[in-house]
């Protein structure tokens, strides 16, 4: 079932996404050569602990997963698409890291991610940043009351297909409120005028995930939750928390 945010409620929501911007923006500062994706983690655990957030990752177990998601933010690292954790591993010149975080203040969540690379980046590493980045704003401006979930999908499929990018069969975005997953379900790709119609205080995380080598297939690490692509190629990740209302869409994870 959808829950329909008032306006009151989309501003309290916006104060989580603006921790959630803050702790993308700190992590990747203090992504550089050498840095752990364990600290990477610690960083964003500080800016949560300062703002008075608490962290939706943490702990957070669905069904499919063998464990509960040990940090407070998903570090996939070049040919790791999604869902990452935090380890040892130091960072490399020329890595493509995709950091995903979420923040739950005032009983309400926001939830974002973004793309990046490490010292000096390869031309192709960042023109599949540039298209996960363009494929993102494609949705969001589709987000408008009297459109479709479809339209959505269609907006981001459209940008990935066209640049020749894959797109991770089964995953996309959802509902975000007071939890980080509400319905509805917010596909990568799909058919326009299609799927549930969009009205004033809908609040949905558009995510768009890209595959660099064209095709779909992914497979689940043994940890049950990190996906890399099957053919080895490189993957991006971008997001934001945006809520639908009548002066149009509202993003609410920017710093």
């Amino acid at each position: 079932m959808v829950k329909l945010k008032t306006n009151e409620a989309i501003d309290e929501m916006r104060a989580a996404g603006r921790v959630v911007g803050h702790a993308l923006a700190a992590v990747r500062e203090a992504a550089e050569v050498g840095v752990s994706l364990r600290e990477l983690d610690a960083v964003a655990r500080t800016v949560l602990r300062g703002a008075g957030a608490a962290s939706p990752f943490l702990g957070y177990r669905p069904r499919f997963a063998p464990v509960p998601f040990p940090a407070v933010v998903c570090a996939s690292v070049n040919d790791a698409i999604v869902h990452g954790i935090p380890d040892d591993y130091r960072l490399r010149d020329g890595d493509l890291v995709s950091i995903d975080c979420g923040a739950e203040l005032g009983g309400w969540v926001g939830d974002a991610a973004v793309s990046f690379t490490v010292g000096r980046p390869r031309p192709a590493d960042l023109r599949l940043i540039e298209t996960a980045e363009a494929a993102l704003a494609a949705g969001i401006a589709a987000a408008v009351p009297g459109n479709r979930i479809g339209d959505i999908a269609h907006a981001i499929g459209t940008v990935c297909r066209t640049a020749g990018y894959g797109i991770p069969d089964g995953f996309g975005g959802h509902g975000v409120g007071r939890t980080m997953h509400e319905d509805p379900g917010v596909p990568n790709e799909g058919p326009p005028g299609r799927g549930m119609k969009l009205r004033p205080g809908m609040v949905l995380a558009i995510e768009p995930m890209l595959i660099a080598g064209g095709t779909d297939d992914y497979a689940c690490d043994a940890d049950g939750w990190t996906l890399r692509t099957v053919d080895g190629s490189r993957a991006a990740h971008a997001e934001h928390t945006v809520a639908v209302t009548a002066d149009g869409p509202r993003i609410l994870t920017a710093p």
